[in-house]
């Protein structure tokens, strides 16, 4: 028999004696076009964001129409809705004003900026006081706004050195540092006292002052601060000049010493200090406060101690200088104190409070009197997410959660209220749908848009004492996405590693999908106890899924265990475990999907992902090669002592040990035995780029084959276009099996 190779040009599958051919030109061309073809902007009467006016019933909202953008009104009261402007006439003022035609649909007042000087435009829209103004020059180059001063990254810790006098309540003094000390200065004379004498280059006091209601006291930290770490960055092709460029970011790693913070109050008259004992808050990661109490005896204050076991809400006494705890968490693995919200009731009697402890994650009302838990507020096997409102007046809590509702998907939110008793839970937003709310300003309506991965929004203005619809806003047109090949991902649930627990994901199949053909399979994974990260609501065009899977893909996506919003205990199998990456439930999952599709071909599993799923997918093929068998890796924080200090010491604990080494794809890159591709950013600023050179060199060390993309210029990234071509090629390559079609030949859209 005549042997015959396959794949030279392109993947050939067998599927009842035809030949059918993926990756080809035409599935490249077809994929780059979805963008375009499901852009948003095909689907109409959707994205609804109402801006609620204050003091009223009324907002406002864009209505995207097939003819463009339209500005409405809605009177809640009157459940009436009519044009916010004269659309006509303003777009024929702002044609005057800017010297070129502006279509009244094409007008975003979004983009007008405000400003009170005496060259401008100004509209008053339907006899109401909203004025819009706009300079006549950023009229005639729509765009160009001010430049905004430069913000401080996220990476860089606030020093506390610098910030304006604060004035006390009764507008007697100003308080300030001078020379690393606390002053203030009487306004009337401008006479200046100093309060604090022991401040210095090296502990000195924050110039966060906080004055008692009383105006009698002031409080601040003392500050010991440490010698920072940097990420040092090689710009290789910067745009203003031919040479490199070095940069230099401020970048704490797990492990690193941290500043240590002391509360202190000073009294103005007297100069009296009170300077409390460490021994509650001694082993700091931070310390969040203080806040005077409204009787001004005390202040309040958050010890956050370092490997995240223990939280506490402390007391210190201005009188005394005592402090006492008001409420504390403990854990065997981690508080994940992320998930906060206190509200200090103005009875200075009660705190309502946030807790996982039983389990899921409830509001707690507790006495500061005697530091314990009057009663629990929530409760049940759901997830509080978001308290919007606490409304003291009528002892009712405003909040979003998930999971309530059984036998749906569990992640979908929706809104509540509660009274502080804990009785009567009132569910606002009763419809299925991942839902999200406005209140007015006084919580007697919500606007309420919702939607589900396979259900277009609707949106809707309803009253927030019974959640009873008042009137119907929006409900979103697809039909135009429709007509273009559009088609629901799906929504696929199966058990994990365990047997028992639902796992939900998602499955994006081609347009062109054939039950009949064999598909390769692809994961995209970002996995991680920070959050759950499986789509829930409308989207037109997945980024991630969408245009691979027009290559001949099935790509799929779920949240295993380690990811939030289920149970404590769901998310806790993270703990110094980061390496497991829920892998085992995905691995199940993705096994339950082709048992029920066999057209999912998972002989033929490839993984990708960015940042923690870069990591998590050069894990797969290390740890899990009989499954995956190819991955493509961006970014990927690959080691987590290389990694950001905050994720990394909350998942894995401190002190730095084992667990973290066990996890490194730099100490497992020696069990390399599928195809692998590395990709970086070289100015990437949230994952030092480091953490990739690191397992390119081990993979070097260990003789192994492997592609590296770097991006010149690029920061934290999937790769960019570039990257994404190359991500296409390279899973047509391995798994296809053929060779993708010339990059000239392709048409991007």
């Amino acid at each position: 028999m005549k042997m015959v190779r396959l794949g030279l040009s392109v993947a050939m599958l067998f599927c009842g004696g035809m030949a059918i051919a993926q990756g080809t030109v035409e599935d490249y061309n077809r994929a780059y076009s979805l963008r375009e073809k499901f852009s948003a902007n095909k689907v109409f009467y959707s994205n609804v964001t109402p801006t609620w006016i204050e003091g009223t019933h009324q907002f406002w909202y864009v209505r995207n129409t097939p003819e463009g953008r339209m500005y409405v009104s809605v009177n809640a009261d009157k459940k009436g809705r009519k044009e916010l402007f004269d659309h006509s006439r303003l777009a024929d003022a702002l044609t005057k004003a800017s010297g070129k035609e502006v279509k009244s649909s094409a007008i975003n007042l979004e983009r007008l900026h405000v400003n009170k000087s005496l060259d401008t435009l100004r509209f008053v829209f339907n006899n109401q006081r909203w004025m819009y103004a706009t300079r006549k020059n950023q009229l005639a180059n729509e765009g160009s706004l001010p430049t905004p001063q430069k913000q401080k990254h996220w990476m860089e810790r606030d020093d506390e050195k610098t910030a304006n006098p604060i004035p006390s309540p009764d507008g007697k003094y100003t308080a300030f540092i001078k020379n690393h000390n606390i002053y203030v200065k009487e306004v009337a004379t401008g006479k200046e006292k100093q309060l604090s004498i022991d401040g210095t280059l090296s502990n000195y006091y924050s110039a966060y002052i906080r004055w008692s209601p009383d105006s009698k006291k002031v409080a601040s930290c003392k500050i010991r601060p440490v010698e920072k770490r940097y990420v040092y960055y090689v710009e290789s092709s910067p745009t203003d000049q031919l040479q490199p460029k070095l940069h230099k970011q401020e970048y704490a790693k797990p492990g690193d010493e941290l500043p240590f913070k002391v509360p202190c109050i000073y009294e103005v008259e007297t100069g009296k200090s009170i300077i409390p004992s460490t021994d509650l808050f001694a082993q700091q990661y931070e310390i969040y406060g203080p806040e005077w109490n409204n009787d001004s005896r005390a202040v309040t204050f958050e010890y956050n101690q370092r490997g995240h076991q223990v939280y506490r809400v402390l007391e210190l006494s201005a009188e005394t200088g005592k402090v006492r705890p008001l409420i504390e968490e403990s854990s065997d693995k981690y508080v994940n104190y992320t998930r906060h919200f206190r509200h200090d009731l103005r009875d200075n009697k009660h705190i309502i409070w946030m807790s996982e402890r039983d389990n899921w994650n409830h509001l707690y009302m507790y006495d500061r009197t005697t530091a314990q838990p009057v009663h629990q507020i929530t409760k049940g096997e759901w997830y509080v997410r978001e308290v919007l409102r606490v409304d003291e007046d009528n002892q009712q809590i405003y909040f979003s959660a998930n999971g309530v509702q059984p036998g749906e998907d569990p992640y979908l939110i929706r809104y509540y209220r509660i009274g502080f008793d804990g009785k009567d839970l009132v569910c606002l937003t009763p419809e299925e749908g991942m839902h999200r709310a406005w209140f007015s300003g006084d919580m007697n309506y919500l606007v309420d848009v919702y939607s589900m991965v396979d259900k277009a929004p609707v949106a809707v203005l309803r009253s927030a004492k019974d959640g009873q619809v008042v009137m119907p806003l929006e409900t979103a047109d697809i039909s135009r996405l429709i007509a273009e090949g559009w088609k629901a991902p799906e929504v696929f649930t199966a058990k994990g590693r365990d047997g028992k627990t639902d796992m939900w994901g998602l499955i994006v199949r081609p347009t062109n999908f054939d039950p009949n053909k064999k598909y390769p399979v692809i994961e995209y994974i970002y996995q991680g106890p920070g959050d759950q990260y499986v789509p829930k609501n409308f989207i037109p065009y997945n980024w991630y899924m969408t245009s691979l899977a027009e290559l001949g893909f099935i790509v799929v996506m779920v949240d295993g265990m380690g990811t939030s919003f289920r149970s404590r205990e769901f998310e806790n199998v993270c703990y110094k475990n980061l390496k497991d990456a829920g892998l085992p439930d995905h691995i199940a999952w993705i096994k339950a999907a082709a048992q029920k599709y066999s057209y999912m071909d998972i002989e033929r599993v490839g993984i990708y992902g960015c940042s923690a799923g870069g990591q998590e997918s050069t894990n797969a093929v290390l740890l899990h090669p009989d499954f995956y068998k190819a991955a493509y890796s961006a970014c990927g924080c690959h080691d987590n002592r290389m990694d950001k200090i905050w994720w990394n010491e909350l998942w894995l604990g401190y002190p730095v040990g084992d667990q973290y080494k066990e996890g490194s794809n730099v100490e497992n890159a020696h069990l390399l035995s599928r195809p692998l591709m590395l990709v970086v950013g070289e100015l990437d600023d949230n994952v030092d780029p480091a953490s990739t050179m690191q397992v390119v060199n081990a993979l070097i060390k260990a003789n192994k084959d492997f592609e590296l993309v770097v991006i010149p210029g690029a920061h934290h990234t999937m790769g960019e276009d570039f990257g994404e071509h190359k991500r296409y090629d390279f899973f047509v390559r391995h798994l296809m099996r053929g060779n993708p079609p010339k990059w000239d030949e392709i048409k991007k859209q």
